[in-house]
């Protein structure tokens, strides 16, 4: 879900260990019986490469009748994905796009000079009991690219490129590692992959990106003599050649990073953006609720409602 409901960062807990700048423990937050841990951004980390928020969604159960219900609500200066191991959400735009966000695919928001949207489970996926699980994650885009115009573009889970061997099975999402690359245009450097370990299994970080990180999803891995269980995001030191081992359980990992971004950012809501000129000229526009003619638009699909901008 790309919607920022708090707005203060995660406190970590540091750690440095062999290879390891920074050890990050997300702090857990219900919203409304639904669980999200923030890894990013933090108190000692904007950033790792382009990546700026970075949420766990649950896992989360949900009865027959319930649900999640994103109301409208805009974003500027970032693009989003939203990936999911279990259960599905409707996103809509102010695009016009209408797409049902599925387990294994990548649905790429591009936020720039500004986008509404919504995600809700709604229709056939409130008829019946709902797992919910996934990341959420944001990232920032250069400083020319801040108002490049909005879009959309979904990804089959077929079309992902998918690594195998000697306990290891990778899907890789966004950029380029491991000499496979996803066939779509980001921004900036970046890589993001999905990796399932067996017990005892070993994979290498890539070496040619700038920015690594990985977040422990679910068991345990082993680095530098430690053992790091799930909901700990790991930020690497740049340059060195780093492998993460998984537990005697196997573990699910995300990797991600990519190349540093071009300054820090600010962030106010769902706003990110390199001055805060553009934070306050985008308060300003959603305030004004010129939905016909101004810089924001609601989801023709979805139009009924939004979510006001917080009064700070």
């Amino acid at each position: 879900m790309s919607w920022n409901p708090a707005l203060d960062p995660s406190i970590p807990v540091g750690n440095q260990v062999d290879s390891i700048e920074t050890v990050i423990v997300p702090r857990a937050r219900d919203l409304g019986g639904f669980e999200v841990r923030r890894a990013l951004p933090s108190a000692q980390r904007q950033m790792v490469g382009p990546f700026i928020f970075f949420d766990q969604m649950g896992p989360a159960e949900f009865l027959t009748g319930e649900g999640i219900d994103v109301r409208p609500h805009p974003h500027i200066g970032l693009g989003t994905v939203t990936y999911l191991m279990k259960g599905r959400l409707h996103h809509r735009d102010s695009l016009g796009t209408d797409q049902w966000i599925e387990p294994g695919a990548v649905n790429w928001m591009m936020a720039g000079h500004g986008i509404t949207h919504s995600e809700r489970t709604d229709g056939a996926a409130r008829r019946a009991p709902l797992t919910m699980f996934g990341l959420q994650t944001w990232l920032a885009v250069p400083k020319d690219r801040e108002d490049d115009p909005a879009d959309f573009i979904h990804v089959e889970k077929s079309r992902l490129p998918e690594l195998e061997g000697e306990g290891k099975q990778v899907r890789l999402i966004l950029g380029h590692a491991w000499g496979a690359r996803m066939d779509l245009e980001m921004p900036s450097e970046v890589f993001y992959a999905d990796a399932v370990l067996a017990p005892g299994a070993s994979i290498p970080l890539p070496d040619d990106h700038e920015d690594r990180g990985v977040y422990v999803l679910t068991g345990e891995v082993e680095q530098g003599g430690q053992v790091f269980e799930a909901g700990r995001m790991l930020v690497f030191r740049p340059g060195d050649r780093v492998s993460v081992k998984a537990g005697a359980q196997g573990a699910r990992i995300m990797l991600l990073g990519g190349a540093t971004m071009d300054g820090p950012r600010y962030i106010w809501w769902n706003f990110v953006a390199s001055s805060k000129d553009r934070i306050d000229a985008a308060k300003e526009a959603w305030r004004a609720g010129d939905w016909a003619h101004g810089r924001f638009r609601l989801p023709p699909q979805d139009d009924q409602e939004f979510i006001p901008a917080p009064e700070k």
